[in-house]
């Protein structure tokens, strides 16, 4: 989005505005930078307001959870970060997860699905270029879930109130060179689409898709959401997990997420709450 596709970010961005509610007239674009949730948190120090959006077609040290490295070379990917001066964190990566499904269902035609608490995924069928064949967890050969999405929610705190939040979201738009720890898991939406796609085009639909449930969480509607989330997540119930907890690994059974965005599961005849933490799908 350098140049001229810069000008045209711009043009959508402003023809939008309508849709876009808190972040209308608030998109900082760069062409590279460390980590977009950094430069947004430098400007939340500030007094940026609630609402402000950087979005960069490159970083250096883009980030997912528990510090693992998202991988963002230039151009091959959508890599943005919004701040919102909100009290409501725990369900902000449950919601964001709904947005971006949304939106690459309206930009991209991609029927992405959510597993707890961060990834956007899709299925991917093995025969397309650049895909191994495996086994599903269904059983199917050759079709995989691959991810295409993460987003990463990094809180302020003043006291004991949360000041502000930076929700940071990395999309795969095309294939690449992705970290060998990652690469089986790893996909893109051109990928698994056979489509070109305009990142512009998809910025614009993230951020109205992102508005209009933000409004929905200020409402007080968390329920509705939570429900929407579950409709996109069909892992989140009946399915095998696993976790660590310090040495031991355990496994559990999913029966859906709690009005603080936790995974509920069923270990051994009792329920049980995380609320963090990496999950594992085993079957």
């Amino acid at each position: 989005m350098s140049g001229s596709s810069s000008v045209s970010l711009q043009a959508r961005l402003r023809a939008a505005a309508p849709r876009l509610g808190p972040f209308a007239g608030r998109v900082h674009h760069r062409p590279r930078v460390g980590s977009t949730n950094d430069v947004a948190a430098e400007l939340a120090g500030r007094g940026a307001p609630h609402g402000t959006v950087v979005v960069a077609e490159e970083q250096t040290a883009g980030r997912g959870r528990h510090g693992n490295r998202w991988s963002s070379p230039p151009g091959a990917g959508l890599y943005l970060s919004v701040l919102l001066r909100t009290d409501s964190p725990p369900v902000l990566t449950l919601v964001a997860g709904v947005a971006v499904a949304e939106a690459l269902a309206q930009a991209a035609g991609l029927d992405a699905v959510l597993e707890w608490p961060n990834d956007v995924v899709a299925e991917a069928v093995g025969r397309l270029p650049g895909l191994r064949e495996g086994p599903h967890r269904d059983g199917r050969e050759g079709r995989r879930r691959r991810k295409v999405a993460g987003i990463l929610a990094e809180a302020s705190t003043v006291g004991h109130r949360v000041d502000r939040v930076v929700l940071g979201i990395g999309i795969n738009l095309r294939d690449g060179e992705w970290p060998p720890q990652v690469a089986s898991r790893a996909g893109s939406v051109e990928g698994l689409t056979g489509r070109r796609v305009d990142p512009a085009a998809l910025l614009v639909e993230v951020l109205a898709a992102l508005a209009a449930r933000c409004a929905e969480l200020e409402a007080g509607r968390v329920g509705a959401l939570l429900r929407r989330w579950e409709a996109l997540a069909p892992s989140s119930r009946g399915a095998s997990v696993e976790w660590s907890e310090g040495p031991v690994r355990r496994r559990g059974v999913t029966e859906g997420v709690d009005e603080q965005g936790a995974l509920i599961v069923r270990v051994e005849g009792r329920r049980e709450r995380l609320s963090g933490g990496e999950v594992r799908h085993v079957g």
